[in-house]
C-alpha cells in the first residue's frame, strides 16, 4: 500500500521505495570484433528504481555480475532517499563501493542505478527528462558505427549504405586496428572501402580501439588522411595518456577517447594530459548522467566538446541539455537491444535525434516485457 511517501503529483515526501535489477543477453546478428577483442553476444542490466505508483529505468552494457552490485551494494542505500535529490544518492552509491573499488562494474552499477533516478524524478514530475535538465539543443547529431573487423566488403557497404542512404546520417565510423594492428593491409583495404561506400560528402570515423603502437599509429594516419578521415579514436590506448597526446600532435585528425572513464578525475587527467580534441563520456559507465554532465562540464571549460559513447537511449536526453556536444555514436550493437526492449525508442532521421519531442516523460522508455522476456538470464 502507498501512503504519503509518493503518489505521482501528489504531497508528501518523495522517497525510494525499492530498487529492483535484471539482467538481459542477446546475441548479436553476426560475430563482432573490433582490434582488441571479439563477442557473439551483449548483456545489457537494466536496474529499476520505484518511487510510489512510478518507476524509472536505468541500464549499463556489463557483465551480469553488475546485477549483484546493484542487489547487494546499492539497493539499500538509495532506499528511502528522497526522490528528488539524486545527487544525493548519487554521492552515497560512490561511498557504498569504496572497498569493492569503483572503476569497472561497481562505476557501471551506479550508471544504471543513477539513470534510473533520473528518469523516476522525471516521471514523478511529468517531464521528458530533457525538460527537467533544461535545453540546449532540439537536435542530438549521431554518427553511424560499426564497421567491425569481422564483416567482409560486402557487409560492411550494406552496413553503411543503410545508415547514409537509408536514414540520412552523414557521418559514420568504422572499427579498424584489426588483431592488435596486425593486420595494416587489411585495415588500409577496408577504409578505402569505407570512403567508396559513403561518397566524398559523408564525414568517416575510424576505431582502432587503442590496437596500433605509437609509431605505427603516426605511420597509419597517412593512409587514412588520403581517405579524408577526420576523427581517429584510441589510436593507443587511453591508459597511456602521455603517449596518446603525442600521437595527437602528429596527426593531422581529431584524436579521442575516454570510453574507459569510470571516474570524474579520470577525465580531468586525460584533459590535463592534452591527449584529445574531443572527449568521449559513456554515461553507462562513468557513473550515470550524474557524472556525465560533469565530465561534459569539464571538457567545456578546456574549450573542448564532448561526444557519448554507444547506448543513445541512455544519453539522448542529457545530450541535448550540454552546450559542448559533438554528437552521440548510433552503435549497431546496442540500437538492436534497444530497438528490441524497448518501446518509445528514437529515430536517427536526417542524422539527428529529437529527446522528449512527444513529450513522453523521464527517458521515454518502457520495457516491452513480452519482448524482452526470452533474452533474460538473471
Amino acid at each position: 500500500m502507498v501512503t504519503d511517501r509518493v503518489v505521482a503529483g501528489g504531497a508528501g515526501e518523495r522517497v525510494v521505495d525499492g530498487v529492483d535489477s535484471a539482467v538481459y543477453t542477446v546475441p548479436t546478428d553476426a560475430p563482432e570484433a573490433d582490434a582488441t577483442l571479439g563477442w557473439d553476444s551483449t548483456t545489457l542490466v537494466l536496474a529499476t528504481v520505484r518511487c510510489g505508483r512510478v518507476t524509472g529505468l536505468g541500464y549499463t552494457y556489463a557483465p551480469a555480475a553488475t546485477a549483484l552490485v546493484v542487489d547487494d551494494l546499492l539497493a539499500d542505500v538509495v532506499t528511502g532517499t528522497p526522490a528528488l535529490d539524486v545527487p544525493r544518492a548519487n554521492e552515497a552509491m560512490h561511498r557504498a563501493v569504496r572497498n569493492a573499488g569503483l572503476p569497472g562494474v561497481a562505476a557501471q552499477a551506479i550508471a544504471a542505478v543513477d539513470i534510473a533516478l533520473w528518469d523516476c524524478k522525471a516521471r514523478l514530475l511529468d517531464l521528458p527528462l530533457v525538460d527537467l535538465l533544461g535545453r540546449a539543443r532540439d537536435e542530438v547529431p549521431v554518427y553511424g558505427s560499426g564497421g567491425f573487423t569481422t564483416y567482409d566488403a560486402e557487409h560492411q557497404d550494406r552496413q553503411l549504405r543503410g545508415w547514409t542512404e537509408e536514414e540520412g546520417i552523414p557521418r559514420v565510423k568504422i572499427k579498424i586496428g584489426e588483431s592488435w594492428g596486425r593486420c595494416e593491409d587489411r585495415d588500409q583495404e577496408r577504409v578505402a572501402e569505407a570512403r567508396a561506400s559513403i561518397g566524398d560528402t559523408t564525414d568517416l570515423y575510424v576505431d582502432a580501439n587503442g590496437g596500433y603502437a605509437a609509431k605505427q599509429a603516426v605511420r597509419m594516419a597517412d593512409t587514412l588522411a588520403d581517405h579524408g578521415v577526420t576523427w581517429f579514436e584510441e589510436p593507443v590506448s587511453s591508459d597511456h595518456l602521455t603517449t596518446l597526446a603525442t600521437v595527437r600532435d602528429r596527426v593531422p585528425m581529431e584524436v579521442t577517447a575516454g570510453e574507459y572513464g569510470y571516474t570524474l578525475p579520470y577525465f580531468a587527467h586525460m584533459l590535463a594530459a592534452g591527449a584529445v580534441d574531443c572527449l568521449q563520456a559513456d554515461v553507462t559507465r562513468c557513473g550515470g548522467i550524474t557524472v556525465w554532465l560533469r565530465a561534459a562540464a569539464l571538457a567545456h571549460g578546456q574549450g573542448l566538446e564532448i561526444s557519448g559513447h554507444c547506448a543513445p537511449h541512455a544519453h539522448a536526453h542529457a545530450a541535448a541539455s550540454v552546450p559542448n556536444l559533438r554528437h552521440l555514436e548510433w552503435f549497431h550493437d546496442h540500437v538492436r537491444i534497444e530497438r528490441l526492449l524497448f518501446d518509445g525508442v528514437l529515430a536517427p532521421d536526417g542524422g539527428g535525434l529529437t529527446p522528449g519531442h512527444d513529450g513522453a516523460p523521464g527517458l521515454g522508455l518502457t520495457l516491452n516485457s513480452e519482448r524482452a522476456r526470452p533474452y533474460r538470464v538473471a
